[in-house]
């Protein structure tokens, strides 16, 4: 059951996926355009991937024919057929299924009205369709005005491919020959100063912020490295509150008291009537003396 249910669901993923996929473009007499793998010049269909994910279209039908969904299927196994986000696969409407997997088993007629539509591997659910009017001249596409958008006759147009009527196939139909932006910020800094100036902004701030993490990250290893040699040696760290300390425990207090005893303690060694007793550095002993070894001998 759960693998059921899980199948279920993926193949709900996968449909909901596959109605991103939109027919783009579409070229019925292809007499000076494109040309396929092997150069020749055939009828083509665009199809564009209008989600946000890649797609996988293996097993998904072309059709010319309403009464016969499961004309052309595309086959399984070919890698080409994921088509990345946003992008554009080509299919060759030529009647040669046997070339691969971009060739299908159907034409497109020229001088008349060419149906074409995508439906899913259920043979069942339309995915798009579209109505290829038959006065388009050769040379010429039908293709969307805004890559994958719209549904109706208005969001389509012929393509001849004067100006903004570029034939673009495998490619976005709108094709933006100059950044706006670009060329106002061009215009407003002529000279480079103000790209400059954001540029040296943007490296400090950087750095600044690199400086920042590194010194927090060791006073954290430092407080770390502390209480860990504070637990190996079995003291317990307590800090006395705010409010029970003494007011006058300031550092220029405490560091005086120390020099005053320091000065205190050693001041006896300047004393003729204080005996001070000094540590031996090194081991001695009187039976390894030499005076032992010799022996007195009596005045005479």
């Amino acid at each position: 059951m759960l693998l059921t249910i899980v199948g279920i669901i993926s193949f709900n993923a996968d449909a909901q996926g596959r109605r991103g996929l939109k027919i783009n473009e579409v070229m019925v007499q292809n007499d000076s355009n494109f040309v396929d793998d092997y150069g020749r010049r055939s009828a083509w269909i665009e199809l564009f991937n209008s989600t946000f994910s890649p797609l996988e279209i293996s097993s998904v039908y072309l059709t010319t024919d309403p009464d016969n969904p499961t004309m052309y299927p595309v086959p399984l196994g070919d890698v080409n057929t994921e088509i990345p986000s946003r992008q554009h696969v080509i299919f060759w409407a030529d009647g040669r299924h046997s070339d691969g997997t971009f060739h299908t088993n159907f034409t497109l007629v020229p001088g008349q009205d060419n149906y074409i539509a995508i439906y899913d591997a259920d043979g069942k659910t339309l995915i798009d369709e579209v109505v290829v009017p038959a006065n388009l001249a050769p040379g010429t596409s039908y293709a969307r005005k805004i890559d994958g958008e719209g549904n109706d006759s208005d969001a389509w147009e012929v393509r001849d491919g004067s100006e903004n009527k570029y034939i673009t196939p495998s490619s976005n139909n709108i094709i933006k020959s100059e950044n706006l932006k670009v060329n106002m910020f061009s215009q407003q800094d002529k000279h480079g100063f103000g790209m400059a100036i954001m540029a040296m902004c943007i490296v400090f701030s950087a750095l600044l912020i690199l400086s920042l993490c590194f010194y927090i990250i060791s006073k954290i290893g430092e407080k770390v490295s502390k209480s860990n040699k504070m637990k190996a040696h079995g003291i317990e760290r307590k800090e006395t509150p705010r409010s029970e300390r003494p007011d006058h425990d300031s550092g220029e207090e405490i560091a005086a008291i120390v020099m005053a005893l320091h000065e205190h303690l050693n001041a006896h060694d300047a004393e003729s009537a204080i005996l001070t007793i000094n540590k031996v550095k090194r081991a001695y002993s009187p039976w390894s003396s030499k005076i032992y070894n010799l022996r007195q001998l009596p005045n005479r």
